[in-house]
């Protein structure tokens, strides 16, 4: 029980601490950490020129994915709700799936099929979670 106690406090002092930090982020500071991370992305794209195939195409794949990943988290520290807080959940189970739907096209045939209703699953698993139904 005591244990329990604990680490009910620990996580309610995060979560306040969460929103704290989410009340002081000034709309300049907001625009700034967008910028850097537009910024960050077009790096991480430039830095996938140099490769071939589905390699290229898998890591555009996860530039974009960071990229809306890390703008879902920052609209979420900059107005933090229940809903920005689901946002990111849903945004990292898509860019998940985004993700592992091109890495399933390094396969063939029914192997590449079976990857990609795999990842249709842990996607469709992953969303139902974020919006608090499994």
């Amino acid at each position: 029980m005591n244990t329990t106690l604990k680490a009910a406090t620990a996580i309610a002092l995060c979560a306040a601490s969460a929103f704290t930090m989410a009340q002081t982020m000034t709309k300049a500071e907001y625009d700034a950490a967008k910028e850097r991370i537009e910024m960050n992305h077009k790096n991480a794209k430039k830095a996938c020129d140099a490769m071939k195939d589905n390699a290229k195409d898998v890591c555009q794949e996860e530039a974009k994915g960071t990229e809306r990943v890390e703008k879902a988290e920052l609209e979420n520290r900059y107005k933090a709700t229940a809903d920005t807080a689901r946002k990111v959940q849903e945004v990292k189970a898509d860019t998940a799936y985004d993700i592992a739907k091109e890495k399933c096209e390094d396969q063939a045939g029914d192997a590449e099929k079976v990857c990609k209703a795999d990842a249709k699953a842990e996607h469709d698993r992953a969303v139902k979670a974020a919006k608090g139904k499994g």
